[in-house]
């Protein structure tokens, strides 16, 4: 039986789940991150390349039919998006103590955990997919945590030029096709048990994010990694699931994953090519990342890596620090998200067992 799930699941690390169009919305999210980056090279303002990365998410938000639905939800998240990078520039300048490095990891670490459990219930709440808030805790810790930021209105400039691109980026298909333009789907009112699911989920996030974030301030300085909210990051991938197997599974494709992705990165590093280059090469990790996402999410971190780490590390150079740290801190996250999603399953089966629910797989014909 051992031997059986551990094919199963070396199997499942390279078979592709069904196409639904995702060359689409790989090539829409590519040219919406790659298109602002290369604008930022030709006027020498790298400096500015984290918020137009994190603008650009606005385009993953854009898996649903219907183009009206589709701009729906991405003004929707890109409303949401400005807002999370608004508040992180006001907390590295107001607020996060840039200048002691033990009060800043957990000024960090306390704010995302916050903005984790907020992000996720309103991502609930506004209906966007993906559902959770792992985007958003990604551009609020990244944001937060660059001492002496650039200008506020600069940055906000960029980000939301960046946002309106993308959504005109995935409206721009309907062109042409005006009878159906205008068609879209009522969203029907969310029921008491789902209202009570999101803020049953907003809760996890926030438990599962603080001590993914407290462990790694913690473990992460004795091992000498940086970038906790990385850690915060990869322990809500789990979340993410219809059950305790799926999610579990995802986990450890998070971490397998990375580890194949930080190859890549060495490549690069070795290779050091120009500027330019990289610039694409974020815009091709974007495209295979959309492309490979919802079909095999193991193949879809190796290019997710890369991109983040060359992502992080334009402004600066790249480093071999940074895949050190993404690993440490990958471990940590997926390690307390699969542990958060066993405990809650165990709780989850006490509570029905109360409550006289009898498992499917247990109940009598």
């Amino acid at each position: 039986m051992a031997l059986q799930n551990l094919k199963e699941s070396a199997k499942a690390l390279v078979t592709l789940g069904p196409a639904r169009k995702d060359h689409w919305i790989g090539l829409r999210t590519g040219v919406g991150v790659f298109a602002p980056l290369l604008a930022l090279f030709a006027i020498d303002r790298l400096d500015l390349v984290v918020f137009a990365v994190f603008g650009a998410f606005t385009g993953v938000y854009g898996r649903v039919d219907g183009y009206w639905n589709r701009l729906r939800m991405q003004v929707r998240s890109g409303a949401l998006f400005f807002a999370v990078i608004a508040l992180a520039l006001a907390a590295s300048h107001w607020w996060i103590d840039h200048s002691d490095p033990g009060i800043k990891q957990w000024q960090v670490v306390g704010a995302t955990t916050l903005v984790a459990g907020a992000c996720s219930v309103l991502v609930g709440f506004m209906r966007l997919r993906p559902g959770g808030s792992l985007f958003h805790i990604f551009a609020f810790a990244a944001i937060a945590s660059i001492p002496g930021p650039v200008p506020f209105g600069e940055a906000l400039l960029v980000a939301g030029l960046t946002i309106l691109l993308s959504i005109a980026i995935g409206a721009a298909g309907a062109l042409g096709q005006w009878t159906s333009l205008w068609k879209r789907t009522p969203l029907p009112p969310l029921s008491d048990n789902v209202r009570k699911a999101i803020w049953w989920e907003g809760l996890f996030y926030i438990l599962t994010a603080g001590v993914a974030g407290a462990l790694a301030n913690t473990l992460g300085n004795n091992l000498e990694a940086g970038h906790n909210y990385w850690a915060m990051v990869a322990a809500v991938v789990p979340l993410v699931g219809h059950t305790t197997s799926l999610r579990i599974r995802r986990g450890m494709h998070r971490m397998l994953g990375t580890l194949v992705g930080v190859i890549l990165m060495a490549i690069l590093i070795f290779l050091n090519p120009q500027v330019w280059i990289l610039l694409a090469f974020i815009g091709f990790c974007q495209f295979m990342a959309e492309l490979l996402v919802m079909r095999n999410y193991f193949l879809a971190q190796v290019f997710i890596t890369p991109m983040a780490l060359v992502g992080v590390s334009l402004a600066t150079g790249l480093s071999g620090s940074v895949m050190y740290d993404r690993v440490v801190e990958t471990l940590i996250g997926c390690i307390v998200g699969m542990l958060g999603v066993l405990l809650g399953s165990w709780v989850g089966s006490i509570v029905k067992r109360r409550q006289g629910i009898v498992p499917k797989g247990r109940q009598q014909n």
